[in-house]
C-alpha cells in the first residue's frame, strides 16, 4: 500500500519548522520593540505546496508606520548586531507611540 497524502502532517516537514522558528524570532523582536499586541494574527503557516510561510495578518496603519520606522532605524545602524543601536530603535518606537521611554 502506498503513501496516503491525506494523512500528511505539516509537523513532519522541515519547511514547517523553519516557518515556526522564523515566526518565533519575529515575535521576540516585536516583543522587544513593544509591538506584541499590534500583531494579533502572527503565526506560522504552510501553503498547499508545502512551503513554510510567516503570516503577519492585518495591522492598523499606525502599526505599519511604527514597523516601517523600526525597520528604517535598523537599516540606518552601522553595525546591525550593535545592541545599543537595537535598544535605541526599540525605545524610539515606544516614543513614537506616545509612551514614556524608561531612563
Amino acid at each position: 500500500m502506498g503513501h496516503d497524502f491525506a494523512h500528511w502532517s505539516p509537523a513532519d516537514s522541515e519547511p514547517w519548522y523553519a516557518a515556526r522558528d522564523a515566526t518565533a524570532a519575529l515575535r521576540d523582536v516585536l516583543v522587544s520593540a513593544g509591538l506584541e499586541k499590534d500583531f494579533p494574527y502572527l503565526q506560522a503557516q504552510m501553503n498547499a505546496f508545502g512551503h513554510g510561510l510567516v503570516e503577519l495578518g492585518r495591522v492598523s496603519p499606525e502599526t505599519a508606520e511604527r514597523l516601517a520606522a523600526l525597520l528604517d532605524r535598523a537599516l540606518s545602524c552601522e553595525w546591525p548586531g550593535d545592541a545599543t543601536c537595537a535598544r535605541q530603535a526599540a525605545s524610539n518606537t515606544h516614543t513614537d507611540r506616545g509612551e514614556e521611554t524608561p531612563t
